[in-house]
């Protein structure tokens, strides 16, 4: 168990985090969360080297990948960094990557009832007005769930609000900040129902953020 009081504020700068192998030559994890050793709720960065391969696998309450760098591929394409992907519950695959790449995993978080199959060019899709001078791009929406990229600009600032079914970040580039602290680039936080801050940034910052979900 890693993690798993889902009552407790999270904060973990992954790029101070050592590399762990994982049951696969080549491919390496970072455990944020976990549940059990090799199955369950696990949230992750994960790295390909170039070449390496997992086995043919499904995927119990689904998968949910960021690209980070590189190029992630299995059956279904070629993925580069920017892509968000989502394998619900019943598919399977045998991903790899020829250059190498790294990605923010999800595993076992699927609610049942969402079976939607998502593939996302986050390069290649607007921005769309958010609050104040904040753009955001809808990534999935399902029940009280929903997962975006938020661009902040310099100096924007969000009014302080409360995390109905908490909220999940990754700071995908920039500082994100608030009254708690300072989350550069690579940084992963996990705040709990109910709990409330006061966010803004200095400067140009992109965020993955999740919501309803815990």
């Amino acid at each position: 168990m890693l993690n798993m009081d889902f009552r407790l504020r999270v904060h973990i700068n992954t790029f101070d985090e050592q590399w762990q192998p994982s049951p696969a030559a080549g491919v390496w994890r970072k455990r944020l969360a976990r549940e059990e050793a090799e199955r369950g709720h696990a949230t992750s960065i994960v790295k390909y080297d170039a070449g390496a391969s997992f086995a043919t696998h499904p995927h119990p309450l689904g998968e949910e990948i960021l690209v980070l760098s590189g190029v992630f591929s299995d059956e279904t394409g070629d993925y580069p960094a920017g892509s968000y992907l989502r394998n619900p519950q019943g598919f399977s695959h045998a991903p790899f990557s020829l250059q190498g790449c790294e990605l923010l995993v999800k595993l076992h978080q699927f609610q049942t009832t969402d079976t939607e199959q998502v593939r996302v060019d986050t390069h290649n899709t607007p921005w769309l007005p958010g609050y104040g001078d904040l753009k955001v791009m809808p990534l999935h929406q399902h029940n009280t769930e929903s997962t975006a990229l938020v661009f902040w600009p310099a100096g924007a600032k969000f009014q302080p609000h409360r995390h109905f079914g908490g909220e999940e970040i990754y700071v995908i580039s920039g500082v994100f900040m608030d009254e708690f602290g300072q989350y550069p680039a690579g940084s992963w936080l996990r705040s709990p129902h109910l709990s409330q801050h006061n966010p803004y940034v200095e400067q140009d910052t992109i965020i993955w953020v999740k919501t309803g979900h815990l």
